[in-house]
């Protein structure tokens, strides 16, 4: 199902979108004064056709083709655990060089000033 969102194509979004900008507008026209004010049946009317034809005349096949299943082969798996066990010897090397020079430095006492 190629081109879904949440299993939902999407003619569900659009028609998701066309109804809130309605109502949207709907609200907005609710508003007005005089003649205008009457224009909230039209702005209702028109989506409802709109919806209406999206409905009866849909454009996809009822029933999707069925895909095939492409398998992905990783040619270079020994190569890349290779890679890990030589990354990985440096980096536990590293900490037990920084582990000695940088962590276990001696600190020597400064003698104390006696007047």
């Amino acid at each position: 199902m190629t081109g879904t969102v949440l299993g939902v194509g999407a003619g569900v979004f659009v028609l998701a979108l066309l109804w809130v900008l309605v109502l949207l507008l709907c609200v907005l026209l609710s508003k007005a004064s005089g003649l205008a004010r009457f224009s909230v049946i039209f702005v209702f009317l028109s989506p409802l056709i709109i919806m209406s034809v999206l409905l009866f005349f849909p454009q996809a096949a009822e029933v999707p083709t069925p895909e095939v299943e492409i398998k992905i082969l990783d040619k270079f798996f020994i190569g890349r655990y290779v890679l890990l066990a030589f990354l990985s010897i440096f980096f536990l090397g590293s900490l037990f060089l920084v582990l000695i020079h940088h962590i276990l430095e001696l600190v020597y006492a400064k003698p104390l000033q006696s007047d």
